[in-house]
């Protein structure tokens, strides 16, 4: 397993080994002593999954301390463009967004520690999304940036996505008031 540091620090790529032959492929979407040893003691409580036809945007989503969550995610069916903004106050980094690509084929994997806001853009039908969550889901604790916001100016690649009326009528960055 690759695991990149990026840009926003404590924003994770992970490039799994994959082994490939006739037969398929084959690789470990989790070992805990190469987290571990990369110097992430991660526990995870829940594990989600979520399916979407092309052009479905879910996002960006959070918990509030003390219930935020970290998250490992990554894609078994089909594409997304990923995307985490830092909602940590005190980060050199706050506001800004970065965006991968995580398909089946390329098995790219990111880890998102609490303090980011999180969402994805489905970029083919069917889309199978995985993640697993460090703290359990409480709905008091949701928190929500509008997808759009022109402050962040985040670059989806799409005008008028599909969104939910929750995510389509989220609040705007400025107002947000970071926990974290």
């Amino acid at each position: 397993m690759n695991i990149t540091e990026t840009k926003l620090p404590g924003l994770l790529l992970i490039d799994p080994k994959v082994f490939g032959d006739e037969r398929g492929y084959f690789f470990e979407s989790y070992n805990e002593k190469i987290f571990r040893d990369a110097g992430l003691d991660l526990h995870f409580v829940q594990d989600n999954e979520s399916m979407s036809g092309k052009g479905v945007l879910r996002g960006m989503h959070f918990q509030h301390p003390p219930y935020a969550q970290g998250k490992l995610v990554r894609v078994v069916r089909g594409a997304v463009l990923d995307v985490s903004v830092d909602i940590r106050r005190s980060s050199s980094t706050f506001g800004k967004w970065l965006s991968f690509e995580l398909s089946e084929n390329n098995k790219r994997m990111l880890w998102i520690p609490p303090g980011f806001a999180h969402g994805f853009l489905t970029l083919e039908e069917n889309t199978l999304f995985q993640y697993k969550c460090t703290g359990f889901y409480n709905r008091q604790a949701e928190g929500i940036i509008r997808w759009n916001d022109p402050d962040l100016n985040i670059e989806w690649g799409v005008d008028d996505p599909v969104v939910s009326e929750k995510d389509s009528k989220a609040p705007l960055f400025k107002d947000l008031k970071s926990k974290f």
